[in-house]
């Protein structure tokens, strides 16, 4: 797409920084699901995300990030976020892309490498009632907290406006 190369943790943390957003990051063992990051609870409060990158037939991406456990009809949930038709998940190569990341470290941080506002951030209502939410710093081997609603301002910073809307069952 471009030869612009993907924003470091470091590049994130100092743009949050630039903001004024409070944040904390935990390192930990790289992880690439749900599951494999639950033993982490106790040491990281607030609300974990799961992060789907979907794609509809006229390829519009979105980034839809819920809470950890919460299910999402990728069957219907294109009624919701204005997707021309049913989603199926985007291409590692588009991850990569637009937002900078691989698989097994998607997260809502990720726009601040899509430079060209590409993929439409879907934040689910119910995770934004969390105080804080924890997202991946780019790269899955540590979690970052922001409060919720520093996550909006952020992403409005990078050109994002995002959709807060109830996409989980």
């Amino acid at each position: 797409m471009t030869d612009v190369q993907p924003k470091t943790a470091e590049d994130l943390f100092r743009f949050l920084d630039d903001l004024g957003i409070a944040h904390r990051t935990t390192r930990h063992a790289p992880v690439f699901t749900v599951a494999e990051s639950v033993s982490l609870r106790d040491e990281i409060p607030g609300g974990h995300t799961k992060n789907l990158f979907v794609k509809d037939k006229k390829d519009n991406y979105f980034l839809l990030t819920v809470e950890e456990h919460a299910t999402v009809d990728l069957k219907t949930v294109h009624t919701l976020i204005g997707a021309a038709s049913k989603v199926s998940f985007g291409k590692p190569e588009k991850l990569m892309d637009y937002l900078g990341v691989i698989p097994g470290a998607v997260t809502a941080l990720g726009v601040i490498n899509d430079h060209g506002q590409a993929v439409t951030l879907v934040l689910d209502a119910d995770l934004m009632r969390e105080e804080i939410v924890n997202c991946h710093p780019l790269s899955n081997d540590a979690t970052t907290s922001l409060a919720s609603k520093d996550l909006i301002r952020f992403a409005e910073a990078t050109g994002h406006v995002p959709l807060v809307l109830k996409v989980t069952a």
